[in-house]
């Protein structure tokens, strides 16, 4: 065992003395879920545990009023850990409940686990800076708060306007059915909405004096959908009508408005496949005699695997072991799998490329693995990774087979077993941030890595030019 490794345990006890506080913080993000920028009760509770465990707080990061940043130490690399705290629209569930039953129907829930996202990132920072504090080593933590992972690309935002500029390192997680790494690729992915503009009339007097905003962007769901059997496979496309023109049905609509998510693996696939989307736009307004604005709302880059950073988290994880889930957490996850379909489960185990088997919680690390995947989703993560060498870890938090963005992700949120999954990959991260941290030669490999991955390729930001975090859009929705 090297000297690194011997020093894995030092620090996951430190994680281990401190994690009620951040259990406690996760919870309470779980009571509070707000969406996309709007993320206020949230962040203050982050920005109030970073100013208890003695961070440097700075907040309006990059100008977002829901961004902030603890740093802690001097000198040396710079460990940055990626923590995410937004909800989703919809989800509202009661925890611990095995049949939906929202708290309040139509209201926000954690649907993602970002409640738990963040607290442990959190923690794994905080574990590392007492370890600099203890050892006097010269380094740099910080905790990077990032709202609106969910659509909002604020991470994108964030990286456009340099934060990410000093930064060696990026270690984050993602709450998952299994422990392990996270090894595949995401696709890139812009919201664009599309305003068409009419002309209003009385529907019955006078109908052929109207020119109908509805209309075209019914025309333009329908061509979209054609063009879905003439684009590659593993892009995607999906809608949303956000107005439709009113409620009344005798006045022909004279503004609607769609709202279109585009994917592609890589960047330049996303931007010319939105550039056919819009001509099915234009098409529509030539069919009725309207005209339409587009504007991108948001947009991400593909996400970019380190594979030494990889390789030493999937060490880190092996030598850790996953969390010891009881009885009482496998019956609960029981409970809630009568809740999912078969197909929701065998879709999970094929996810990962692994054997199904039945079994409520996980009980081992997914294996190393060299094959190059790709996932359908997308996050803003994907931009950091094209700036800075970043590492992801999967962290088991739920029962197998639950879907994510549904009411049983958010039963799960404050249970004994998520707690126990989420203080497991904070060892795992505050140890992998620790191996860069004290590694010249790991750095270095993966600042490699990424030239590499970049294949000669500058970054260049998905976000257009002088386009800014869409807080308003999302305040109004």
């Amino acid at each position: 065992m090297t000297q690194q490794d011997s020093n894995r345990p030092r620090i996951w006890q430190i994680v281990e003395d401190k994690k009620q506080d951040f259990i406690e913080l996760s919870d309470t993000v779980w009571g509070t879920p707000e969406t996309c920028y709007m993320e206020t009760a949230s962040a203050a509770a982050h920005r109030s545990m970073l100013e208890k465990q003695g961070f440097n707080v700075t907040a309006d990061l990059a100008g977002i009023p829901t961004a902030l940043m603890g740093e802690a130490g001097k000198g040396g690399p710079v460990i940055v850990f990626l923590g995410e705290y937004d909800a989703l629209a919809g989800l509202s569930q009661k925890a611990g409940a095995t049949n939906h039953d929202p708290e309040t129907e139509g209201a926000n829930g954690h649907g993602c686990g970002h409640n738990l996202l963040g607290s442990a990132s959190l923690l794994a920072a905080t574990a590392l800076k007492d370890w600099l504090a203890d050892t006097g080593i010269a380094g740099r933590v910080r905790y990077y708060g990032c709202p609106a992972e969910e659509g909002g690309a604020a991470k994108a935002f964030m990286v456009r306007a340099g934060v990410f500029d000093d930064v060696d390192v990026a270690v984050c997680w993602h709450p998952s059915d299994f422990a392990g790494v996270q090894r595949s690729t995401t696709l890139a992915n812009s919201r664009v909405d599309f305003t068409f503009k009419g002309r209003a009339a009385h529907a019955g007097a006078n109908p052929h004096l109207g020119r109908s905003a509805l209309d075209a962007v019914e025309l333009m769901n329908v061509g979209v959908n054609y063009l879905r059997e003439h684009m590659p496979s593993d892009c995607r496309i999906h809608y949303a009508v956000l107005d439709t023109g009113g409620i009344s049905p005798n006045v022909v609509q004279a503004r609607a408005k769609v709202r279109y998510v585009v994917r592609a693996p890589e960047l330049d696939g996303m931007l010319s496949l939105i550039e056919r989307v819009k001509n099915v736009a234009k098409g529509a307004t030539l069919m009725t005699e309207t005209s339409v604005e587009s504007r991108v709302i948001s947009a991400v880059s593909n996400l970019l695997p380190n594979t030494p950073l990889m390789d030493v988290m999937q060490d880190i994880w092996e030598q850790l072991g996953v969390p010891e889930f009881d009885e009482q957490d496998r019956a609960f996850a029981t409970e809630i799998r009568k809740a999912l379909s078969p197909d929701d489960i065998a879709a999970t185990w094929r996810a990962f490329s692994l054997p199904e088997r039945d079994i409520p919680l996980t009980d081992f690390v997914v294996p190393s693995h060299d094959r190059a995947t790709l996932s359908t989703g997308s996050t803003d993560v994907g931009d950091v990774s094209w700036v800075v060498p970043t590492v992801q870890a999967d962290g088991p938090t739920c029962a197998i087979g639950t879907q994510f963005h549904t009411w049983q992700l958010v039963a799960q949120g404050k249970s004994p077993a998520a707690h126990k999954g989420m203080v497991a990959v904070a060892k795992v991260m505050a140890a992998t941030g620790l191996a860069a941290l004290e590694s010249e030669q790991l750095r270095e490999a993966a600042r490699a890595d990424l030239v590499r991955r970049r294949k000669g390729k500058p970054y260049i930001s998905p976000l257009p030019e002088g386009s800014e975090p869409p807080i308003r859009e999302m305040s109004s929705r």
